[in-house]
């Protein structure tokens, strides 16, 4: 991948957790599998699944058919640090930009996080002060905040990322109407960062901005 080096990032934080969950599937199957054939197979239906991901992206086919070659953990780690240049960060987001997208919330700033900006597909953190969860998502190529109530931590499902994991409900006071507002939302991780690990397609993420956003 050297080669191209010049190349403006392409790989969002979702399809990199794809192709990370792919690989380590791959690694996964050489442990325990012996058979040549069916290896083979499930390397070549890795391989297609990640080049699906990038259609208009044919000439990097090369690059990553470097996956039909992993067979460890150290080749997985190798293939998956070389893709670390072609990684989309998520957008700097500064405490002004939260005061515009959150003109409500007096005193609102972004809290510390020890974050990877190309790790995430989304900020979400928990105001102790306002008893709130706020979360900025790039959608449709513009910053946008949603806010909500969360509450009453289970185990469950989250609409964001589909994982498994403590979850809490949050709702968002939607406008339906001239007048009149509604409640909506969902289940969601009460850890934004182990969701963010979790997340392999935007389409549930999507789903979720369509529900409560005004």
């Amino acid at each position: 991948m050297n080669s191209h080096m010049n190349i403006k990032p392409f790989i969002r934080s979702d399809q990199y957790n794809f192709i990370k969950f792919q690989v380590k599937h791959l690694v996964q199957s050489f442990s325990t599998i012996k058979d040549q054939d069916v290896l083979k197979a499930i390397a070549y239906s890795s391989l297609d699944k990640v080049i699906n991901l990038f259609p208009e992206y044919d000439h990097y086919r090369e690059s990553f058919e470097k996956i039909l070659e992993i067979k460890s953990d150290i080749q997985a780690t190798h293939f998956l640090d070389e893709l670390g240049p072609y990684r989309i960060p998520f957008r700097t987001v500064s405490d002004k930009t939260i005061e515009k997208l959150f003109p409500k919330a007096k005193k609102l700033k972004l809290p510390p996080m020890e974050l990877d900006l190309k790790e995430v597909s989304y900020l979400g953190w928990y105001d102790m002060r306002s008893e709130r969860k706020y979360l900025v998502f790039d959608y449709n190529g513009k910053l946008l905040g949603i806010n909500g109530t969360f509450r009453n931590t289970t185990k469950g499902i989250c609409s964001l990322c589909n994982g498994h994991e403590e979850v809490g409900l949050f709702m968002a006071n939607v406008k339906s109407g001239k007048e009149t507002y509604t409640n909506r939302g969902n289940y969601i991780c009460n850890d934004s960062q182990k969701c963010n690990e979790n997340i392999k397609t935007l389409d549930k993420l999507y789903q979720f901005i369509e529900i409560v956003k005004s």
